[in-house]
C-alpha cells in the first residue's frame, strides 16, 4: 500500500509535470518526435478512461447489435417466431422423419422448426458460422 501511496503522491505528479504539453494550439506543431512519443501513454490512458466511463453511464452504448443492426431486445435471440408464447417448444416424432431432417438453430427460418437455409444469408452478412441441427435415422 505504501508503494501505491508514494506513486500517487510523488511519482505521478512528477511524471505529469514533465510531459511536453504545449501552451497553445499552434504549439502542437512545434513538438518533436520524442515529445509525441512521451504523450502516447497518458493519451491512451485518458481515452480508455473516457471510453469505460461512456460504457458505464450511457444507456445507448449498452444496446447490443447484430451485424450493425439494433436488436429489438438486447437479450432476445428469437425476434419473429411465435412471440406471443412464453416458450417456443416443438416436438417432432422420430418416426415422422424418413431418412434425415434439418432443424433450424438460427431462428430465421420461415419453415420453423425445419431449416430452410436462411442461415446462409445470415452467415455471409455477419461472418457467422451457424448451421442446422441434422437428425438422421439409421436404417435397420
Amino acid at each position: 500500500m505504501e508503494f501505491l501511496s508514494s506513486f500517487v503522491k510523488s511519482t505521478l505528479p512528477n511524471y505529469l509535470s514533465s510531459l511536453p504539453i504545449p501552451n497553445s494550439f499552434t504549439g502542437i506543431f512545434k513538438l518533436g518526435f520524442k515529445d509525441y512519443v512521451a504523450l502516447i501513454p497518458p493519451t491512451v490512458a485518458t481515452a480508455g478512461f473516457v471510453y469505460i466511463t461512456y460504457l458505464a453511464f450511457c444507456p445507448a452504448a449498452n444496446q447490443f447489435t447484430i451485424c450493425g443492426k439494433r436488436k429489438i431486445n438486447n437479450k432476445r435471440v428469437n425476434n419473429k417466431i411465435r412471440l406471443n408464447e412464453a416458450k417456443v417448444v416443438d416436438m417432432v416424432d422420430i418416426e415422422d422423419i424418413s431418412e434425415k431432417a434439418a432443424f433450424c438453430r438460427c431462428w430465421k427460418s420461415k419453415n420453423w422448426p425445419y431449416c430452410d437455409g436462411t442461415h446462409g444469408e445470415h452467415n455471409k452478412e455477419c461472418s457467422d458460422n451457424v448451421g442446422p441441427l441434422v437428425v438422421s435415422r439409421k436404417q435397420k
